[in-house]
């Protein structure tokens, strides 16, 4: 490697109003007040340990996730910033995206969090129906929607992205549609249009909701496409959509096999060393033991056949793929290690070459998970 690749950091609030009956995430429904103060504290020990990784390179980004990060207050968010001004550094006009809840309660604080230096906000809208977001579990209802965009542009957020699910339980084609069109109404310069699964260790897993046939869900997807591309939004990555100049930088860094620092319960990071080692951290699971015990992590170095499946994994799912001389920027390895593999995916349909860069056919992106099966070991 001839250069460190850039460097990005996640940090992880684990708390929310009540867990989702779809969520997989590393979320614990809040029973009283969350012990902010107190977490903040770990977060910044957190911080301390994990700055010697950055190398002295800046930070190109920073994302703040859950559970639903918008529970802390605008002080706390302000205290938590400036210690990563403090340990890491944050150059002006780096990303600084918070995700957050449409709630009434978390709308209130938008202002001091702009104010505290989140310049992003990303909003788990999820569906614009009442009907559907029950049948979610979610807290909120369409209006508080549109009133969490209101108070984000009044608080003086010029970027929003709203995370939007389709194929949910019942739900048709008009309907699905429906969701897009007012999503777009809102104006939000990026969206988050994904499906609904099912994951294991879910409560929809244990009691799984009656979800549209296969054939419904990919009639309610290519509708949802073309609308989203009209209305000028680029499908740049899988299920991220965006106008010109408004992709999501921190996820871009995640895509291209960047380096990250995780801070917080149960946050991974992937950080390359000097050397040329690639390392993956990850924090205590569960916010009563990350709080007992901050710094306390795990880690295993990534090894060849890790590097290149990680790398593939991360890369196809951009809409315009890689340029080839990034495998070997981002895993050390050359392109050759995986000639073979290049090669059998062509002859199926399945990846496209040319002016030295590799990206998927309509095809491979259909079949993602069958094309990343020929970069698995053996």
């Amino acid at each position: 490697m001839t250069e460190l690749p850039p460097l990005s950091l996640y940090i992880h609030v684990p708390w929310c109003v009540r867990k989702c009956p779809y969520c997989d995430f590393n979320s614990h429904g809040a029973e009283g007040d969350i012990p902010e103060a107190a977490y903040v504290d770990a977060l910044l020990a957190d911080l301390e340990a994990e700055a010697p990784a950055a190398a002295g390179r800046p930070l190109e980004s920073v994302f703040i996730g859950g559970g639903t990060p918008s529970l802390l207050s605008g002080g706390a968010m302000r205290r938590l910033l400036d210690g990563v001004r403090a340990w890491l550094g944050l150059p002006a006009g780096a990303e600084v995206t918070l995700e957050a809840n449409p709630g009434t309660a978390e709308r209130a604080r938008f202002a001091g969090y702009r104010e505290a230096g989140v310049n992003r906000l990303s909003l788990g809208v999820q569906s614009l129906d009442p009907g559907l977001l029950q049948a979610l579990g979610r807290i909120h209802g369409p209006e508080d929607a549109v009133a969490a965009v209101a108070a984000a542009r009044s608080a003086g957020f010029e970027e929003l992205n709203l995370d939007l699910m389709f194929a949910l339980p019942g739900q048709g084609v008009e309907q699905a549609a429906s969701d897009v069109e007012t999503a777009i109404e809102l104006g939000p310069e990026h969206l988050s249009y994904y499906q609904l699964t099912i994951e294991p260790h879910t409560a929809f897993h244990h009691a799984p909701p009656e979800l549209p046939d296969e054939e419904t869900a990919w009639a309610i997807q290519e509708a949802g496409q073309a609308r989203l591309a009209a209305a000028g939004y680029r499908r740049y990555e899988v299920s991220a959509y965006a106008r010109p100049g408004h992709e999501c930088a921190h996820n871009l860094n995640y895509w291209r096999f960047g380096d990250y620092l995780g801070v917080g319960a149960g946050a991974h990071g992937k950080v390359t060393g000097p050397d040329g080692r690639i390392v993956r951290r990850w924090k205590r699971r569960h916010p009563r033991d990350y709080l007992a015990a901050p710094a306390a992590a795990e880690e295993r170095a990534l090894d060849r056949d890790d590097r290149t499946v990680e790398f593939m994994m991360n890369a196809l799912r951009l809409s315009d793929g890689f340029e080839e001389a990034l495998f070997e920027a981002r895993t050390g390895l050359s392109l050759e290690t995986i000639a073979p593999q290049l090669e059998q995916a062509e002859a199926r349909g399945l990846l496209e070459r040319g002016e030295g860069r590799i990206r998927t056919t309509a095809d491979g992106a259909r079949l993602l998970d069958g094309l990343l099966q020929l970069f698995l070991p053996g």
